[in-house]
């Protein structure tokens, strides 16, 4: 039987292809940069320096400390131009090439580790533009802004499940392996993105955005809401990249492997659900997947460190990605209701900024407080830090009127 003309079958829209592949560069981004993460002490030592949370801090936060740079500068670029598919292209490129770079650097031994850290921030200057570039034109695309974002949030979630336990695998074969993959992910990456067409609008000719955030912020300030909420989700991403990593090792007894498959217990739930509770939030609004996510997530952070068993521990990471899935889609959502159309790759840059001073937050504030006060303490402030934003902003919140139907997209 034909599947021609006449079938009631025409395949997908150019709009559901270009979602579609979007969202699979964003997800070989997430996938290239988590697979470092479950053994992250493993990799510093054979990058020179002692296996600890001090040598992890710098080496993570070296990246992070790039996106929060660079990433306005590429939305910038992107709205001034009307052009993202040839930054997206660019910033996958260089990232493969810092990728490279320190795997073949870390194969010949004997590299100061202050040049590493030049390379890996030139790496993450590149990657923040694949990525914050490639959710720009998910927000350009139409058909509702929380399936939009849900796909990107599906792609988010499935790289990072994918990429923790893979990542722990690969450690398994060579504490360089995950390297060489993550910079074949990210030519990959940079392949799929010249199949999408660009869709930005025509360049504005204006300078919006280019002095920072802030100004953005000063413009438009219901854009703090998201921004706040995600600078704390992030946090707590990047505390369990970090230290919720090194706790899981040392207070479990697990390998590199074994970590990297708790991880994926957060990390599958949280890919799984993203599509469709972005889809809910765009019927509901974001409110209340945002209120209840955050403090439910919170919580669920602080029972983690009190699990006095791996089975219970692994449990609460369950219910943490679900938690999380909540939130996520309706956090990115939220930016795309508030941001005028030709201000989406700022205002989408902007969220990238916070959220990534969260990671570095995350990395720096659970390293500082395990360091001096013990794991529970770490996780505690962690939770706390989580539920308390939704909580402290929640009466001002409760008065943005986008948020009132659901129904601005």
């Amino acid at each position: 039987m034909s599947l021609g003309v006449g079938t009631g079958w025409s395949g997908p829209s150019a709009v559901q292809r270009d979602r579609a592949v979007l969202a699979l560069v964003v997800f070989v981004v997430l996938f290239a940069q988590v697979l470092l993460y479950p053994g992250i002490t493993d990799l510093v030592a054979a990058l020179g320096r002692a296996p600890s949370l001090d040598a992890g801090t710098w080496f993570l936060g070296a990246e992070f400390a790039a996106f929060v740079l660079f990433a306005g500068l590429w939305g910038y670029l992107s709205d001034r131009t009307g052009r993202r598919t040839a930054f997206i292209v660019a910033g996958a490129l260089g990232g493969a090439l810092g990728y490279l770079s320190l795997a073949a650097l870390g194969r010949g031994g004997d590299v100061p580790f202050v040049l590493l850290l030049v390379v890996r921030f030139a790496q993450g200057a590149f990657t923040i533009g694949a990525l914050s570039l490639a959710m720009t034109m998910l927000m350009d695309l139409e058909g509702g802004h929380g399936k939009n974002m849900g796909a990107a949030g599906i792609a988010i979630g499935s790289g990072t499940a994918l990429g923790a336990p893979l990542g722990g695998q690969l450690y398994e074969q060579g504490a360089l392996v995950p390297l060489w993959v993550a910079g074949a992910g990210l030519l990959v990456a940079a392949l799929l993105a010249t199949r999408v067409a660009d869709r930005a609008p025509s360049g504005n000719g204006r300078a919006v955005g280019l002095r920072d955030v802030l100004a953005r912020l000063r413009a438009t300030p219901e854009l703090g809401f998201p921004y706040a909420f995600g600078f704390m989700d992030r946090l707590t991403a990047g505390f369990f990249a970090l230290v919720g990593t090194v706790y899981f090792r040392e207070t479990f007894g697990l390998d590199a492997g074994g970590a990297g498959l708790v991880l994926g217990l957060f990390f599958a739930p949280f890919a799984l659900l993203q599509y469709p509770l972005g889809v809910v939030s765009d019927r509901v609004g974001r409110t209340l997947p945002i209120v209840v996510g955050s403090v439910c997530y919170g919580a669920v952070v602080v029972a983690v460190a009190l699990a006095p068993t791996l089975a219970l521990a692994a449990a609460a990471m369950v219910v943490l990605g679900v938690c999380g899935a909540l939130v996520s889609p309706a956090t990115m959502a939220l930016v795309t209701d508030i941001a005028a159309d030709d201000e989406r790759g700022v205002a989408m840059g902007g969220f990238n900024v916070f959220g990534n001073l969260g990671f570095l937050a995350g990395f720096v504030v659970g390293s500082v407080v395990a360091g001096a006060a013990g794991y529970t303490a770490a996780f505690l402030t962690a939770g706390a830090l989580e539920a308390g934003i939704v909580l402290l902003t929640l009466p001002a919140f409760l008065r943005l009127d986008v948020l009132g139907s659901g129904q601005r997209t």
